[in-house]
């Protein structure tokens, strides 16, 4: 992969006049799918695959434009040529971009994560035995991604990783679920078979005849699962320093009126993990940390280079769209084993679903409970809830009614497979809150 990335680039970068540039990024994959239903196997694959993003500059014009590659080098350069040609006629039209940042050389680098991932072969055989017995459904998506990036000032990238992601559930004879996503690099089955025993657990457990609970304000534990769903609605007219410019970030309080969350909830962006390159769609390369909210004060942004060109600001080399890509929340002192006891009496939420912003400014987010929540009451689970509508602010939940975090992290990845494996991961331990709004 690596090597048709260098030739393609390579070629196309001879057809640019002295006045062009070109960006380039690079999209790869060769992966293993196997869908499962009812613990069997319905459906298996390899995927190779590898697709082309442009980004033409000329004039204080820019214009995209891409392709899939077809492993055919000379058909490859041709549909590169139409597309640099299509797109140096397209720019021609249109107006120049007042913030457009033009791309240099600042140094190339070569990231390559081996692992001891599980291999193609062996993938059924690991995954199934575990789950006898259970009408489980769920994707396997595993091996080599790739992406790359270039541009005709001479800088190159390339991230390459092996990874595996099985995204799941289970579920029960009157169609209750649990949810799982068991993901890392280095398979190791008896964490992988620790992991589904806890699964099961639960499953049991939603076997009791749901009951209803009244809307209100509830003690409530957050699995990792729902914090990392929570800390997702940042990318989102959150983190980004456009977005408080443009007064529609829900950290506008924090920014405008000093607003701090609770001392004990802090984020930063951190990359070494390796889940996802450093590098953004233009080349550029992000520091190994970054710290996004700091004991409960917002301590930097997401800043793009255009929207520091734009607004006077120092770049930290955020994507264009200044959103979260390797998220890490700090631990705290709560161990799993005292979670039920500690939360006595309230709701257990493992998932949290379909969220969206209901107030923006004011940092509300509202959504759906949904697979394994349960009611706990005398520091015991007593049956799973029926699926609430809850509508709430996380400067209470990670602001005034934070109660406690736990000492753990768990990684919840990327799962999504439409149009390619996604990278990133989300970092994060489940959290104990004091209230939490139902609304119906």
């Amino acid at each position: 992969m690596k090597k048709v990335f260098k030739s393609i680039s390579e070629s196309l970068f001879k057809e640019l006049k002295s006045d062009e540039d070109v960006i380039l990024s690079f999209s790869g994959e060769n992966s293993q799918f196997i869908r499962f239903n009812n613990a069997s196997v319905r459906q298996t694959g390899l995927v190779d695959d590898a697709d082309i993003e442009l980004k033409f500059i000329s004039n204080n014009r820019i214009c995209g434009g891409g392709f899939t590659i077809s492993g055919n080098m000379e058909i490859d350069l041709a549909r590169g040529k139409h597309e640099i040609e299509r797109m140096r006629n397209e720019a021609n039209e249109l107006p120049e971009d007042p913030f457009l940042v033009l791309p240099k050389n600042l140094g190339s680098s070569n990231v390559v994560k081996e692992a001891s991932g599980l291999k193609f072969e062996d993938s059924i055989d690991a995954i199934l035995p575990a789950m006898s017995g259970t009408d489980f459904v769920g994707v396997l998506a595993n091996g080599k991604m790739f992406r790359g990036n270039a541009n005709s000032k001479g800088q190159n990238h390339w991230f390459e990783t092996d990874t595996y992601s099985l995204d799941y559930s289970l579920v029960t004879s009157n169609h209750q679920m649990v949810k799982g996503s068991f993901s890392g690099s280095d398979w190791n089955q008896d964490e992988y078979e620790s992991y589904v025993n806890r699964s099961k657990e639960k499953l049991s457990l939603m076997e009791r005849k749901p009951i209803k609970i009244k809307t209100g304000d509830y003690r409530t534990w957050f699995e990792s699962a729902a914090v990392s769903d929570f800390l997702g609605m940042f990318s989102w007219n959150g983190i980004s320093e456009a977005s408080l410019r443009q007064g529609c970030s829900g950290f506008g309080k924090m920014r405008h009126n000093d607003a701090r969350l609770s001392p004990k909830f802090s984020v930063i962006e951190d990359f070494s993990p390796g889940y996802c390159p450093k590098f953004n769609s233009d080349g550029e390369v992000a520091p190994d940390e970054l710290a996004l909210i700091e004991a409960g004060k917002l301590k930097n942004t997401l800043i793009s280079s255009r929207s520091a060109k734009e607004y006077g600001l120092q770049s930290n080399y955020a994507e264009n769209g200044e959103f979260l890509r390797s998220p890490r929340m700090a631990i705290g002192n709560l161990n799993q084993n005292d979670v039920v006891k500690e939360l006595d009496r309230g709701l257990f939420l493992s998932n949290i679903h379909y969220l969206n912003w209901s107030d923006n400014p004011g940092g509300r987010i509202t959504g759906l409970t949904r697979y394994a929540c349960f009611w706990v009451e005398g520091g015991e689970i007593v049956a799973p809830i029926e699926t609430m509508r809850f509508d709430d602010s996380f400067y209470r939940f990670f602001g005034d009614q934070l109660s406690e975090v736990e000492d753990r992290l768990y990684s919840n990845p990327e799962v999504g497979t439409y149009g390619g494996r996604s990278l990133g991961a989300t970092a994060c331990p489940g959290i104990l809150v004091d209230s939490f709004s139902l609304t119906l």
